[in-house]
């Protein structure tokens, strides 16, 4: 069988070959950072982004910057539907212990993204929540966040942790 994407070999030697073949590396698809310490950390997917007028934003490096706020445990970034931009940012966090959720906070928050990611990227609502929907696998169901947000139905909830 012939390595491929959907069986079209050449889409797979232009994905995952062609930007990087001439160091001898693979787009594996993944973004990561290293550390002061030289450990790499896996943020997340360049795939998935938000497209916020004409701008592609990773989810990866918002909710990477929402963790690097100090009252931030877990973020997920979401895309919802908005009638100028195309998309906005709406942010869901977990707060580590010893910090207590306000409005203060959340524009703080917002601040943040805002000052880390430039002004397109910042967030059009931040919630506080107390977890967020995950898979047994620990990946967040981003899916799940936005239906509950555009009152839609959550669909096949499965894979849900809890």
């Amino acid at each position: 069988m012939t390595a491929g994407v959907h069986r079209d070999p050449e889409r797979f030697k232009e994905t995952y070959w062609s930007k990087y073949a001439k160091q001898g590396w693979y787009l594996t698809g993944d973004s990561a950072k290293m550390d002061e310490d030289g450990y790499y950390w896996i943020i997340g997917r360049v795939d998935d982004v938000i497209k916020v007028s004409g701008y592609r934003l990773g989810t990866a490096e918002i909710e990477s910057i929402m963790v690097s706020h100090p009252a931030v445990a877990e973020a997920a970034a979401v895309a919802i539907p908005h009638d100028l931009k195309g998309n906005s940012i709406h942010i869901f966090a977990i707060l580590k212990k010893g910090y207590e959720g306000s409005r203060e906070l959340e524009h703080e928050m917002v601040q943040h993204v805002v000052d880390h990611l430039g002004p397109i990227a910042r967030p059009e609502a931040v919630k506080i929540v107390d977890s967020l929907p995950k898979t047994r696998s620990g990946k967040i169901m981003r899916r799940v966040l936005k239906a509950r947000l555009l009152g839609l139905p959550e669909g096949d909830l499965s894979t849900l942790e809890e």
